[in-house]
C-alpha cells in the first residue's frame, strides 16, 4: 500500500495538473513495483513561497529578484 507525499510550492496549481501528478505517480509505482493502483495512496501538498527555502533565502525572495 503505497503511499506517496507530493510536496509542490503553491503557484496556481490547475486541477488537471495534479490529476496529472497523481496518475504519473501512480503508474510509477504500478510499473516499477506491481503495485495496486486501487491501494495506492497520493498526496499533493501545496506550501506558501514563504515556507520554502532554498540556500539562506525563502522561494518568494527568490522569485522576486529573477523578476527584476
Amino acid at each position: 500500500m503505497p503511499y506517496i507525499n507530493v510536496k509542490i510550492t503553491d503557484e496556481n496549481v490547475t486541477r488537471e495538473q495534479k490529476q496529472a501528478i497523481i496518475k504519473g505517480c501512480t503508474q510509477i509505482m504500478v510499473d516499477v513495483l506491481d503495485k495496486d493502483p486501487q491501494v495506492t495512496f497520493v498526496v499533493i501538498d501545496e506550501v506558501k513561497l514563504d515556507d520554502w527555502g532554498i540556500g539562506f533565502d525563502q522561494v518568494s525572495k527568490l522569485r522576486e529578484n529573477t523578476l527584476k
